[in-house]
């Protein structure tokens, strides 16, 4: 049975319905008890950023019995993104399960147009890895499959009349459960790349990129212990300062070099501050100052889960460039403690091609998008696909061309040079 249609997607709810609260039921085809006689599924909506909030308990609980999830998965890290990129608040569709009254599954959602209806993942192109949630403990009688059902049809509620469209989804992730449970129309295909380096201690790392390049990292980790690099990961009440100082040394590090602009705006300022706050205080990230002489020269915001560790965003001293110290040798040392040193399998280099990252021999790891619709709006889905393929071949065609038009721009300036006249 066809859940019934979303009241605020442009259509009343059917007669005799209550008026849609904050987080209401979302009512569906008598549900069947789990396995083993467990309390049944019970499926919800969250509409309203203040109860959004109010989750953080619960949704902090289910995060740590969910298997792959990453820091962007938190709590802290998706309301705050809501609270700084969100808009409108009637847009706010948050799917959560229950069984028993514990909180057992969550898709972190919301309603938009681009230009026509379309639901989204919340965390927007600021954001590497999004998914939903999904206890993988059995708690209270619960079977993984059992929750993707229930969230694939708590998702087609609220999308009514609009596609799903969930972008840059790690393999892995809970949310191709959803989609292999998805009835109707339903389409995969391919996102962002991230690199990423197993989980394993320094020396093995340098093992793996050759007997040349590997005497060059040793040599840079000599360089940083001669200049007395030091560390010191800050305190929740210390994150503040700390992501002030990392975002003027970012901006700084990148000034006249095409720096991304979002990261300049006072929206990602507070939505960083705010995120890395909570997440510090959870344990889902850390803000790591380096210090040389007593000055902070670099700063670091990785984020953690039990999956992975991920370097986010680093800002540096340009003045180090004319030092012995290796930034990016410097960072991996870092990073190497929180994924090797905590256990963890996978050190992501998350999304980005900077060329420094590639003299570690990362994985090329392809994240997905998922594009899903009820049956009546498949031609909508299968033209938004179309579109997605198209752009996906124009950015190769012009990614496979650059090095030409550099070229064909460099021998460009060389001629009008020659053709001036001199003084």
């Amino acid at each position: 049975m066809t859940p019934p249609p979303d009241p605020a997607a442009g259509r009343g709810p059917a007669a005799g319905s209550p008026v849609p609260l904050a987080c209401r039921a979302v009512p569906q085809a008598a549900p069947a008890p789990a396995a083993g006689g467990a309390a049944p599924l019970v499926v919800s909506v969250c509409r309203e950023s203040g109860e959004f909030g109010r989750l953080a308990g619960e949704w902090g609980g289910l995060w740590r019995r969910c298997a792959g999830v990453t820091g962007f998965q938190g709590h802290g890290w998706l309301h705050s993104w809501w609270l700084a990129y969100g808009g409108r608040g009637d847009r706010l569709r948050v799917v959560l399960v229950r069984s028993a009254g514990v909180l057992v599954g969550a898709a972190p959602l919301m309603r938009t147009y681009r230009p026509g209806p379309v639901v989204v993942a919340l965390g927007g192109g600021i954001t590497d890895y999004t998914d939903v949630l999904v206890a993988a403990d059995g708690v209270a009688g619960t079977t993984p499959d059992a929750v993707a059902r229930a969230l694939a049809e708590g998702i087609r509620a609220v999308a009514w009349g609009a596609v799903v469209d969930l972008r840059e989804v790690r393999p892995g992730a809970a949310a191709f459960a959803v989609y292999d449970a998805w009835r109707g129309p339903k389409r995969r295909a391919a996102g962002s790349v991230c690199l990423e380096l197993p989980g394993l201690p320094m020396a093995e790392l340098i093992a793996r990129v050759g007997s040349s390049r590997g005497q060059r990292i040793r040599a840079n980790l000599r360089k940083l212990d001669a200049a007395g690099v030091t560390v010191r990961e800050a305190a929740a009440h210390e994150v503040p300062d700390a992501v002030a100082g990392l975002l003027r040394l970012h901006r700084a590090q990148w000034q006249g070099r095409g720096v991304t602009q979002e990261h300049l705006r006072p929206r990602f300022a507070a939505h960083l501050t705010r995120a890395a706050t909570a997440m510090v205080a959870s344990g889902e990230a850390v803000v790591a100052e380096f210090h040389v002489g007593g000055r902070v020269v670099a700063a670091n915001l990785t984020v953690l889960s039990p999956a992975l560790a991920g370097g986010y965003l680093y800002g540096a001293d340009p003045a180090l460039r004319d030092t012995t110290v290796d930034v990016t040798t410097l960072l991996m040392r870092h990073g190497v403690q929180h994924a090797a040193g905590a256990g963890r399998p996978v050190l992501s280099l998350l999304r980005g091609a900077e060329p420094h990252k590639f003299h570690w021999r990362p994985e090329h790891v392809g994240n997905e998008r998922l594009l899903l619709a009820s049956r009546p709006l498949g031609p909508v889905l299968h033209a938004r696909y179309a579109l997605a393929l198209a752009r996906r071949r124009l950015v190769r065609t012009a990614a496979a061309r650059l090095p030409a038009l550099r070229a064909w721009r460099t021998r460009l300036h060389s001629l009008l040079a020659c053709l001036r006249p001199r003084a």
